[in-house]
């Protein structure tokens, strides 16, 4: 296909604060197009793409992005693309080409496919390859808040946060998907992977060797958690084997004590047996967690008119759930009713349980109605 080419040679140059068509990435430009919404034309079989402004504005001048730098003239098509970018009224537009200049991490995952036959669908191969990385990005967000062998339902809402800034390529096939992790709000993620993964790597190698799961304990303190090795089954289930690969940002730079260039680690059918006996291992040791929770009641159930019951809170302070499941005496599970009644939250002490994910607080002890704060009251005289 032919190439447009500027009058003088030279692309468009960058105003200050402005993407340069030099240092974008098509892959990430790509990416953002997707996550915004713009339709893309075509197959993508060709070595470029045409993607459509969405909505009401479907209409309008639509954009040329090649899928990498190694075809001729992709600069210069760069340039053009960021050109019209800026000129758009697309409202997407102007973000699309800020988060342009967000330094980002780049992790990439490859899948070895058996044959499959001719006009046999990708859909849920992609899906498959698609959730696996996803599981993967939370398990690192996870790590990054606390250390544990089991994570189950703590610090969730803050690793879904974690992870909603991240890019991931709008190519849709089976065997490869590429994450743009930004290094403002996501380093902590690929610098928990990149340790974590490589732990996972040596203690399969130590179990495949000798049998014993021993080497996944101390690996928690690099991260290597259940979620984790739920993530990397995902992957290789119905593969040949898999590669992971963190590059980190040029712009920012690799972070002490991740070198760069260190290859992709891989894994193989021939792994699932360990990182199965692995994610058993940690499901069974992970400790009950001793907690004081403040929460609001949200439903209670129980057989009969009296004795025990259960109560469901909504966590607001005190663990780091959104919600946990209570059982109650019944002097104690009147009081939970009452301070419901009354629309206070309740306090109670017991212990957060491993099984079921950490959504049941055991042990119960020391309910109590938390009272309503009082406004500070103004001071008598002048």
């Amino acid at each position: 296909m032919a190439l447009p080419q500027p009058a003088d040679g030279a692309g468009p140059r960058p105003a200050p604060g402005e993407a340069d068509p030099a240092r974008v990435d098509p892959a990430v430009l790509g990416a953002l197009l997707d996550r915004y919404g713009w339709r893309r034309r075509g197959d993508g079989a060709g070595r470029c793409a045409r993607w459509a402004p969405p909505g009401p504005l479907a209409g309008g001048a639509s954009l040329l992005v090649p899928h990498g730098r190694s075809l001729p003239g992709s600069e210069d098509l760069l340039g053009a693309a960021l050109a019209a970018l800026a000129r758009s009224a697309v409202p997407s537009a102007r973000e699309i080409l800020t988060e342009l200049t967000v330094p980002s991490d780049e992790i990439r995952w490859w899948r070895d496919m058996p044959q499959e036959p001719a006009g046999a669908a990708s859909g849920p191969a992609y899906e498959q390859l698609r959730g696996a990385a996803r599981q993967m990005l939370m398990a690192g967000a996870l790590s990054a808040r606390g250390r544990a062998g089991y994570h189950g339902a703590r610090h969730r809402r803050q690793a879904r946060a974690a992870v909603g800034g991240v890019l991931v390529s709008p190519e849709r096939g089976a065997r490869t998907l590429t994450a743009f992790v930004p290094v403002a709000t996501g380093r902590a993620i690929t610098v928990r992977l990149h340790h974590a993964l490589q732990a996972v790597r040596e203690a399969a190698d130590h179990e495949r060797a000798t049998g014993s799961t021993a080497a996944f304990g101390p690996a928690v303190a690099l991260g290597v958690c259940r979620e984790l090795t739920e993530a990397v089954i995902a992957l290789v289930r119905g593969s040949e084997g898999v590669r992971i690969a963190l590059e980190f940002s040029s712009e920012a730079g690799a972070p002490e004590g991740c070198p760069p260039g260190g290859g992709p680690v891989e894994f193989s059918p021939g792994d699932l047996p360990a990182l199965r006996a692995a994610g058993a291992r940690y499901l069974r040791d992970e400790p009950s967690v001793p907690v004081r929770i403040t929460g609001t009641v949200v439903r209670m159930s129980r057989p009969g008119p009296r004795g025990r019951g259960a109560v469901r809170l909504r966590v607001l302070a005190g663990a780091e759930v959104p919600h946990v499941r209570v059982a109650l005496e019944e002097e104690a599970y009147r009081t939970a009713g009452r301070a419901h009644l009354a629309g206070l939250p309740i306090r109670v002490a017991g212990r957060l349980e491993s099984r079921g994910g950490f959504r049941r607080l055991s042990d119960a002890s020391g309910v109590e109605p938390v009272p309503a704060l009082q406004p500070p009251t103004e001071p008598d005289g002048c």
